[in-house]
């Protein structure tokens, strides 16, 4: 099987279960961010100079896919994946967020004056970091976007999810470039 099918130059794309839709439809945006979303935290992860950020950025990485299964369900199907994908973006996933920013605060990752300046540091991984971050938000928009299209995802926990993971990357971007 290639992965070139052409069934896409039509201008539409797959979901799951045999449906398709316009590659500029709501939904297939807010898949694209998070896939960028994904694709973002590569290179940060591979250059992360703390062990803290190579330790969370893998785990992260997995939670997205699981997020971007979430999104390519047509509504109405949600059941259907459910019953097949157990995994999903819950409570707890956005309280581990939680746990690792506090632990971060705790070791001194909100030490800056001013704004922070992307790059300003040096330090590549946190400009990598921050460029994660503002493809956070930009999923965050794009899932905020679907609310009152009759497209919302119904797992209320995935907005909570790209808010923290933001807030998260924010300060591991802050943390990289520190000098602890």
């Amino acid at each position: 099987m290639s992965i070139t099918t052409r069934k896409g130059d039509d201008g539409s794309t797959d979901l799951l279960y045999g449906t398709r839709a316009a590659k500029s439809h709501p939904r297939i945006h807010a898949l694209g961010a998070v896939d960028e979303l994904n694709a973002a935290l590569g290179p940060l992860r591979i250059s992360a100079a703390k062990p803290r950020t190579r330790d969370i950025i893998p785990v992260v990485q997995r939670w997205l896919i699981t997020l971007m299964g979430e999104l390519a369900t047509p509504p109405g199907l949600e059941q259907r994946h459910a019953a097949t994908h157990t995994d999903r973006i819950d409570a707890e996933k956005v309280h581990q967020l939680d746990d690792w920013a506090a632990h971060l605060e705790a070791k001194g990752a909100l030490k800056f004056e001013g704004w922070a300046l992307p790059g300003e540091a040096g330090v590549m991984s946190g400009a990598h970091a921050d460029l994660a971050r503002v493809a956070a938000r930009r999923a965050e928009r794009a899932v905020a976007d679907l609310q009152g299209t009759g497209e919302e995802v119904p797992n209320k926990e995935v907005l909570r999810f790209l808010n923290r993971l933001s807030d998260l990357l924010w300060l591991l971007a802050r943390w990289e470039e520190s000098e602890s």
